[in-house]
């Protein structure tokens, strides 16, 4: 695999703190690009209230829509069982194409708002109360603030009419993506 099948994201999360999350690139269109992570390091699992939607050693698929105020997540559990799509609500994602062979490097901020959409539920909003705090405390402005708003508003919209979410997210699942790794059958 060539440097050029990878992405460096990195993910501003308001104030001050940024992380870098190594991917592989598994499709690249002009309307999606769909990476995979490894297996995650994470301190402990990702909740909803008492449900948990990402733990450690999972893995999640996520799909970059240049141009889109989101980006969604396919996430699951250690053992593979897909728990939700999990939208964050951010600025575009800057897309710098690769360099004599480097690996992509994309630039993202963070806003705060999530949309969760569990198997055979409904779509619901996640960490509002985070983006008020932001707001209080002077870390975003009220117009990427309420940009924020109405991007998770359009997505739950979107989830209520079963159009959300898109084709793109439905095909590109984490078994599919793991046959491809696996190689032909013998």
């Amino acid at each position: 695999m060539s440097p050029t099948d990878r992405v460096r994201i990195h993910y501003r999360r308001l104030p001050d703190h940024e992380e870098i999350f190594d991917q592989r690139v598994v499709l690249e269109r002009p309307d999606v690009i769909v990476t995979v992570t490894g297996p995650l390091d994470l301190s402990g699992p990702l909740y909803a209230g008492e449900e948990v939607l990402l733990e450690p050693g999972a893995r999640a698929v996520w799909l970059t829509f240049p141009g889109a105020w989101h980006d969604i997540g396919r996430f699951h559990l250690r053992d593979g069982t897909f728990t939700g799509f999990y939208a964050n609500v951010l600025t575009p994602v800057d897309i710098a194409a690769p360099i004599g062979g480097e690996p992509h490097v994309w630039h993202t901020t963070d806003l705060f708002l999530d949309v969760w959409l569990a198997p055979g539920a409904s779509a619901r909003l996640l960490d509002e109360d985070e983006l008020t705090e932001a707001l209080a405390r002077g870390h975003i402005d009220p117009e990427t603030a309420e940009r924020a708003r109405v991007e998770a508003e359009r997505l739950l919209a979107l989830a209520a009419a079963g159009e959300w979410p898109p084709p793109a997210a439905l095909e590109w699942t984490l078994d599919r993506i793991e046959a491809s790794e696996a190689g032909p059958a013998a």
